[in-house]
C-alpha cells in the first residue's frame, strides 16, 4: 500500500511539473523572453521556411553581422564565424573556454571522464598521454596496415560487387561509416565488428553506437537542459532508449577489456594494449577508448561522403587526382598509396581540406566562459555565457575565402604545385591550438588512401548531385537519407 502511495505521490508531482513546464514552454513561444527578430525567429521556427538547415540559417545571419558574430539570447549563446575570434579563444585565452559542465553533462553518459568531455587535469593527462601514443611511428604503421586490411579485404570487393550488378544503387554514407566502424574498433579495441562483410551486418554494437550519439545530440537542442534530465529521472522516452544503448556500448566494451585484462596486451598496436599499462581503472579506460571511438568513425564517414558529393559535381577535379596518381605511384590500379606517396599526392590532400571547407565534419564547436571577457571583435562575453564558433558558416564567408568561397576549388590549397595548409584559426576544421585534433594526420591518411583507392578503378556518380544536403541531428555532420550512388568500373584505354 505505501509502495502504491509512493508510486501515485511521484506520478502526480511529475504530471504538474512537467505540466507547469510545458505551459511556460507555450508562454516563451507566444511572447519569448528576447524580442529581437534572431530569437523569435528561432524559437518559432520560422527560420526553416527558407532554409534547410540551422546551419545554413547561422550562416545567413553571420555573414549579414559586421564582426561576423551573433548573439542567440534565448540560449545564452554568441556564435561567431570570426578568425580572430576563434584564435583568442582556442589559444590566446584558453583557458576561460573550457568545454565546461554544460556539455560535459550533456555527453556524460555516452563518453564519460574520456578524453572529449572533460577539462582541466583530466584532460591535460589523457592529452598527454594520446600524444605519446598517436605520434609514434608505430601506432602509424599500425594505422596504415588496420587501414590497408579494411579496403583490400572488404571495401574495394564490395564496391566491386556494385559494380558488376548494373543499376544497383549503394548509399554511400552507410558504406563508408561501416568502412570507418570496422577500421577504428580494430584500431581501438584491436575487435573487428565485421560491419561491411558482403551481407552488410547489423552489428549491436554499431547500432547502439549510432542511436547513443544521435540521443546525445538532440539533448544539446533541448530548449532547456531540465527537458531531458527530467525525462532521465523517470527514464522515459528517449531517455530510455539512451540508456538502453548506452549500456549495450559499455557492456561490449567493458567485455573486451576484461578479457584483454586476462589474456594480457595484444601484440598488435591497438589503442587499449598500449593505454592498459598505464591505467587500472577499467571504467576510465573504457571512456577514453570509447571517445577516440566516436572521433574516429563519424569523422572521417562524413567527410568521405561529402567529398565524393563534390567529386561527382565536379568531374574535372576527378581526373586530376588520377592524373597525379598515375604520376606518383604508375599506372597499375591494383596497388594502394603508401606513406610516401602520400607525401606527394598534394592535389590530393587538397581536395580532401577543401571538401571538408564546405562541410566540415563537426560543424560547430561550443566552449563556455568561465569569467566575464571581451572578444577581440568587441564582443563582450558574460561568465557562464557559452560561446560557439562555427566552422561550416566559416567555410562559406567570403570575407575569409573570397568571393568564391562557396565554390569547390581544390587550387585555392596548392602554391607552387605543392599544398599549403591555411591557418588552424581560419580552417578550424581540426580544431588548433592547444586542443588541435591528435588523430588529423591518421584521419587523413585514412581518407587519402580511401578515397584514392575507389576514385582509381571506380566512376562513382552520386544519383542527385545537385541535392542541397540536409543534416540529420548529432554530433557530427550526417546526411539525413544517406547518399545514394551507382558504381560502375573504370573504363581504362589500354
Amino acid at each position: 500500500m505505501e509502495l502504491q502511495a509512493s508510486f501515485c505521490f511521484l506520478f502526480f508531482t511529475f504530471t504538474a511539473v512537467f505540466s507547469l513546464f510545458s505551459l511556460s514552454l507555450f508562454i516563451l513561444r507566444l511572447k519569448p523572453c528576447c524580442n529581437c527578430d534572431v530569437c523569435t525567429a528561432f524559437i518559432n521556427r520560422s527560420w526553416a521556411a527558407e532554409f534547410v538547415n540551422l546551419s545554413d540559417w547561422y550562416t545567413h545571419l553571420l555573414r549579414k553581422s559586421p564582426t561576423g558574430t551573433i548573439h542567440l539570447h534565448v540560449l545564452n549563446n554568441i556564435i561567431t564565424a570570426n578568425p580572430d575570434n576563434v584564435e583568442y579563444m582556442i589559444k590566446t585565452n584558453f583557458d576561460n573556454y573550457p568545454k565546461g559542465k554544460a556539455f560535459s553533462a550533456i555527453l556524460g553518459d555516452l563518453l564519460g571522464r574520456g578524453i572529449f568531455n572533460v577539462d582541466g587535469n583530466c584532460w591535460r593527462f589523457q592529452r598527454k598521454m594520446a600524444s605519446l601514443e598517436l605520434g609514434s611511428l608505430s601506432i602509424r604503421s599500425h594505422a596504415l596496415s588496420v587501414v590497408v586490411e579494411e579496403i583490400e579485404s572488404r571495401l574495394i570487393p564490395f564496391f566491386s560487387s556494385v559494380a558488376d550488378k548494373d543499376g544497383d544503387v549503394l548509399d554511400l554514407q552507410d558504406i563508408f561509416r561501416r568502412f570507418s566502424f570496422d577500421s577504428i574498433c580494430k584500431f581501438s579495441f584491436g575487435l573487428d565488428p565485421g560491419s561491411l562483410k558482403p551481407s552488410l551486418p547489423v552489428s549491436d554494437l554499431e547500432s547502439a553506437f549510432d542511436l547513443s550519439s544521435k540521443l546525445c545530440a538532440e539533448r544539446g537542442l533541448a530548449p532547456t537542459p531540465l527537458v531531458w534530465k527530467m525525462k532521465r529521472l523517470f527514464n522515459l522516452g528517449s531517455e530510455k532508449k539512451l540508456k538502453e544503448s548506452i549500456k549495450i556500448v559499455k557492456r561490449m566494451a567493458d567485455q573486451v577489456i576484461k578479457t584483454r585484462r586476462v589474456t594480457g596486451p595484444s601484440s598488435n598496436n591497438d589503442l587499449l594494449s598500449r593505454f592498459m599499462g598505464s591505467i587500472s581503472d577499467d571504467d576510465y579506460l573504457r571512456d577514453i577508448v570509447i571517445s577516440f571511438l566516436l572521433a574516429g568513425r563519424d569523422t572521417v564517414a562524413s567527410a568521405l561522403t561529402s567529398f565524393f558529393l563534390l567529386l561527382s559535381q565536379n568531374p574535372k577535379v576527378v581526373e586530376k587526382i588520377r592524373e597525379e596518381s598515375d604520376r606518383v605511384m604508375g599506372t597499375t590500379l591494383d596497388t594502394l598509396a603508401s606513406f610516401g606517396d602520400l607525401r606527394h599526392l598534394h592535389y590530393l590532400r587538397a581536395a580532401l581540406h577543401e571538401s571538408m571547407r564546405l562541410y566540415p565534419p563537426v560543424q560547430f564547436d561550443s566552449k563556455f566562459a568561465e569569467q566575464d571577457d571581451v572578444l577581440p571583435d568587441g564582443t563582450f562575453v558574460r561568465r557562464g555565457s557559452r560561446v560557439t564558433y562555427h566552422p561550416y558558416a566559416m567555410g562559406r564567408m567570403e570575407r575569409i575565402w573570397g568571393p568564391d568561397s562557396l565554390e569547390f576549388k581544390p587550387d585555392r590549397w596548392i602554391r607552387d604545385g605543392m599544398f599549403k595548409p591555411e591557418s588552424a584559426y581560419k580552417y578550424p576544421v581540426y580544431q588548433g591550438g592547444v586542443r588541435v585534433c591528435l588523430g588529423k594526420e591518421m584521419s587523413l591518411m585514412e581518407m587519402q588512401i580511401a578515397s584514392l583507392s575507389l576514385i582509381r578503378r571506380f566512376d562513382v556518380r552520386v544519383v542527385n548531385p545537385s541535392q542541397t544536403l540536409r543534416f540529420s541531428p548529432g554530433l557530427t555532420a550526417n546526411v539525413s537519407g544517406g547518399l545514394p550512388a551507382v558504381v560502375r568500373r573504370r573504363d581504362v584505354p589500354e
